[in-house]
């Protein structure tokens, strides 16, 4: 036995794949602690509680975690039916939290603030992977963990507005005017967005969502003005594969999104690339600079910045990461994610082998593992920790097994068409060499009035485990 064997392995956050790596350490008998930052479990998902995801409760839910919560005598939600983020953290997260099997060993208001070895930094090599895992909160306290499971997501490091990667001039000034993915429009935010003018920047599902609820409300409130401004030439990839989607919520949000703009309600921007933002008399004018040099100001009320998200690997600088410089997921991971050429329904499925670095025991996981991908989906990261955790208990058959079912989209990138115009670009999906996959239902994706899929404990967006 190994000196660190006695040690638990750390579960850093508390969403739903970091529950499901718990769930699925209870079953092989493994040692471990949970560390949440926040006060329950979730938290992330809550900021978006007002959102329903694409798939229906059967495909959200991780097969160990339904297995304790079954013993428990769980009321289980109708299978069939689109949860909200709400439904998500109150009837599936909560109860899970709460059971004898995890609660003991889940710590709240827990931050990590640095990961490295005990007696080790980076550069020290000889003798490295016998040492244990040493991880300091932000109170100070340190805790000691044989492996690293990192499900912290990426809800909290949100992409910026400038389109070369970089913060627009003046984003950081006018954040007073600028509001990040899914705000909840109909709801608590109401009073921001009614009788103004919103722009609303971004491609994606959280900027479809959103969309289509500041058209709900043009509807209700005069005045109301909508602009939706988008990077590419073509709103194929976000109008979706309509009937082709696997999943008709999705393939709904697309077919909405298409009238309202055909009708004029949403005014529609491309090839909209951010250079500067200024506050001017009470409203933010945003300075757009095309493609051939030109500039124009667009004045708003509002700025919702849906442009995604993006991983902080800060905490372990300490530790030996091996990134792809684009992607910023494992070198091995990154080419079976990049967005050019996959959608959600075409990546394969994955486990411990991509996920490993050459820091052994470390594992990010969920929307973290993703980088800069748009394309996870929930049920990506249950397979991703069962196949971790077999692993770390030896069982490593079990670990390299991966099958995992995604939804077909009916478009075959996150960039589909954009020089032809034409909605979709697929065939059927391939299935890939010595993998399991199959195209049927799965994953776990926003529906109106949004989705994401990395949120608080490992969403990177709205945890529904959809494309964002």
């Amino acid at each position: 036995m190994s000196a660190v064997d006695h040690l638990p392995i750390a579960v850093i956050g508390a969403g739903p794949v970091g529950l499901a790596a718990a769930a699925h350490l209870h079953e092989r008998g493994l040692s471990f602690t949970l560390l949440e930052a926040g006060d329950t479990p979730g938290t992330a998902v809550q900021q978006w509680a007002h959102v329903r995801v694409f798939s229906p409760w059967r495909y959200n839910i991780d097969p160990a975690a339904r297995r304790l919560l079954d013993d428990a005598g769980w009321i289980t939600p109708d299978p069939d039916a689109l949860p909200t983020g709400a439904d998500l953290a109150d009837r599936y997260l909560q109860p899970l939290a709460d059971l004898p099997h995890l609660k003991p060993h889940l710590r709240y208001a827990a931050r990590v603030e640095a990961i490295s070895r005990l007696g080790y930094d980076r550069l020290r090599t000889a003798g490295r992977e016998h040492a244990p895992f040493l991880i300091r909160l932000a109170d100070g306290q340190e805790i000691l963990a044989r492996a690293v499971i990192d499900a912290s997501g990426t809800w909290h490091t949100p992409n910026v507005l400038g389109a070369s990667g970089l913060p627009a001039r003046g984003e950081a000034t006018a954040a007073a005017y600028l509001e990040h993915a899914l705000p909840d429009v109909l709801g608590a935010d109401r009073a921001r967005f009614a009788g103004r003018h919103t722009l609303v920047v971004g491609a994606g599902h959280s900027a479809a969502n959103t969309l289509l609820s500041l058209a709900e409300l043009a509807a209700a409130a005069p005045g109301t003005e909508v602009t939706w401004a988008i990077r590419s030439a073509s709103p194929a990839r976000t109008y979706g594969g309509g009937d082709a989607d696997a999943l008709p919520a999705r393939g709904a949000l697309g077919s909405r999104l298409r009238a309202h703009v055909d009708a004029g309600r949403i005014r529609l921007l491309t090839g909209f690339s951010v250079h500067a933002i200024t506050p001017t008399d009470g409203r933010v004018a945003v300075i757009v600079r095309h493609a051939d040099g030109t500039e124009e100001a667009i004045t708003v009320d509002r700025i919702v910045a849906a442009t995604g998200f993006r991983p902080d690997h800060s905490i372990t600088t300490e530790l030996r990461l091996d990134l792809d410089p684009i992607m910023g997921a494992t070198r091995t991971l990154a080419p079976l994610i990049d967005p050019n050429e996959h959608s959600c329904g075409t990546v394969p499925p994955h486990g411990v082998d991509e996920l490993a670095h050459p820091e052994p025991g470390y594992y990010a996981v969920g929307m973290k593992s993703y980088g800069r991908a748009p394309t996870f989906l929930m049920a990506t990261g249950y397979e991703q920790v069962r196949s971790i955790v077999a692993a770390l208990a030896g069982d490593w058959q079990a670990a390299r097994d991966v099958q995992l079912d995604l939804p077909e989209t009916g478009v075959c990138s996150s960039n589909p068409a954009d020089a032809t115009g034409t909605d979709s670009c697929c065939g059927p999906t391939p299935e890939p060499v010595g993998k399991g996959l199959s195209t049927g239902l799965s994953g776990g994706l926003l529906s109106t009035p949004l989705t994401l899929e990395a949120v608080g404990g490992d969403t990177g967006g709205p945890t529904g485990g959809c494309c964002s």
